[in-house]
């Protein structure tokens, strides 16, 4: 039976594309409070780009996040850390890929730029009401 290939990170084009998926999403929906002041007939269109934007990636990272899970579940990495012993080469390049996966990913940054927008939304907001 063939060996599963060791889980790696995606190349950098690919986090880089679904990041701007998720910064359109979330400018989409923090815009929607503008265009319902200013332009109402572009609300459903802003709406359904974020609303698809997110689905794409909001998947994207459930995928990342199983994928993750998984490499831990099936190399019972937690234990074998906890017990203090000694692992395999392969068990050390699932780690690699780990922490590789969670500095390469730009959560962080989506996170940031979530919480601005939406203190920006809330004060263009108040602004035009």
């Amino acid at each position: 039976m063939p060996q599963p290939r060791l889980p790696h990170t995606v190349p950098p084009v690919v986090i880089n594309l679904f990041f701007i998926i998720g910064v359109i999403s979330a400018i989409s929906f923090r815009a929607l409070i503008v265009f319902t002041h200013i332009h109402p007939e572009w609300f459903r269109p802003v709406w359904y780009l974020g609303t698809i934007g997110y689905v794409i990636f909001f998947l994207y990272r459930f995928w990342i996040s199983h994928k993750r899970k998984k490499a831990i579940s099936r190399y019972n990495l937690l234990v074998k850390l906890q017990g203090q012993e000694a692992l395999s080469g392969e068990e050390r390049e699932v780690l690699v890929y780990l922490l590789s996966s969670l500095a390469k990913s730009r959560e962080d940054q989506n996170y940031l730029i979530i919480f601005f927008l939406s203190i920006v939304a809330v004060a263009v907001d108040l602004l035009l009401s």
